[in-house]
């Protein structure tokens, strides 16, 4: 029995139709590209490691400093340790990704597992985001209001319930990741796609712009306009209009968290989400050459391991608006610098 091998016109027509919908496609998702991304083969993997090395230890001292003090926890050290928590989730996912960018973005690790990478990215940067916005807030009142009451009620467990609404919001913000992240092939290779596939960047740009404004500018507005504020109450002198003023302890603890939050922003959180915003509307943009969403991607890309210093960046907050542990750190640094100095003079 011989087998047909000519078309039927129902197979030509199916086809004709699948090639139209393919080329409607390609126009709405812009020109088919292939980027050059070969710097992410040394950058990524370098700056991960370094991220990983210092903030598991880093963070992890945080965390059991922060819970041997648990019977008398400020409201800050709450936020302080959640904030540590999120950052010590992200760090413990780095070598997947050290892995991957060293071996030229291929990802064998299937795509759920990918899918959960990119969620714990995005939720440890916008729950680093608002964390730092609760400290901020919990710092502003503290100095600018300190003899009000209103701000001291509930305690710690207000703090923990804020704490819980905010690891809700942020889950809330990121779900959608496990819908776009997604593995694909490229160059005979699989790939695990940051954002969302080429085909699905339309789909994905409301929810990106939603998520940059949700979870980075509207913080960030509250961010600014707390520290303005606080730091023309701080350069005010010691007593205005029959107001004393906060302790200059508590003063200097306010600068040195302004210093390292404003770092932590202008590193971290502002580069990346600029040019998270760029890259989103050139990809989307239908006519948009190669080499344009090319060099965009490229400088995107660029900013993502700086994105994730911030799990470096944030343990010098705690080290450097808490005496306590400062103390303790200087202690235990004299002890092995004095055992050393020891057994080489042994």
């Amino acid at each position: 029995m011989g087998l047909d091998l000519e078309p039927t016109e129902s197979s030509v027509a199916a086809e004709g139709l699948v090639s139209v919908v393919s080329n409607i496609s390609g126009l709405l998702s812009g020109p088919r590209c292939t980027y050059n991304e070969d710097f992410k083969r040394i950058l990524l993997p370098a700056v991960y490691t370094i991220v990983f090395l210092i903030g598991l230890p880093l963070n992890s001292a945080v965390i059991l400093k922060i819970w041997r003090l648990r019977p008398s926890l400020s409201r800050n050290n709450v936020y302080m340790f959640n904030l540590a928590m999120a950052d010590l989730l992200y760090v413990m996912s780095l070598p997947l990704l050290i892995y991957n960018y060293a071996s030229h973005d291929y990802w064998p690790f299937g795509e759920v597992t990918c899918k959960l990478v990119r969620f714990q990215f995005y939720s440890n940067m916008h729950g680093s985001i608002f964390f730092l916005t609760c400290i901020s807030l919990q710092r502003y009142v503290g100095i600018c209001y300190p003899l009000a009451t209103w701000h001291k009620r509930g305690g710690r467990r207000l703090a923990w319930i804020v704490c819980g609404g905010v690891w809700l919001v942020v889950a809330t913000l990121c779900a959608p990741t496990f819908r776009f992240a997604a593995t694909g092939i490229q160059r005979n290779r699989t790939v695990c796609y940051d954002l969302s596939r080429p085909d699905r960047s339309l789909d994905y740009y409301p929810y990106g712009m939603a998520l940059t404004c949700l979870g980075f500018v509207l913080p960030f507005l509250a961010v600014t306009a707390c520290y303005c504020r606080l730091v023309w109450f701080l350069c005010r002198p010691s007593s205005y209009q029959g107001v004393t003023a906060a302790s200059s302890e508590k003063r200097e603890k306010a600068v040195r968290m302004i210093v390292v939050v404003v770092v932590v922003f202008a590193v971290s959180f502002l580069p990346f989400h600029l040019t998270k915003t760029l890259y989103m509307l050139v990809r989307t943009l239908p006519g948009t050459p190669c080499a344009t969403r090319n060099l965009f991607s490229v400088v995107y890309k660029s900013t993502r391991p700086f994105a994730s210093m911030n799990s470096v960046l944030d343990p010098i907050l705690f080290y450097f608006t808490q005496p306590r542990y400062r103390q303790s750190t200087r202690r235990f640094v004299l002890k092995v610098t004095t055992l050393k100095s020891k057994s080489t003079s042994a």
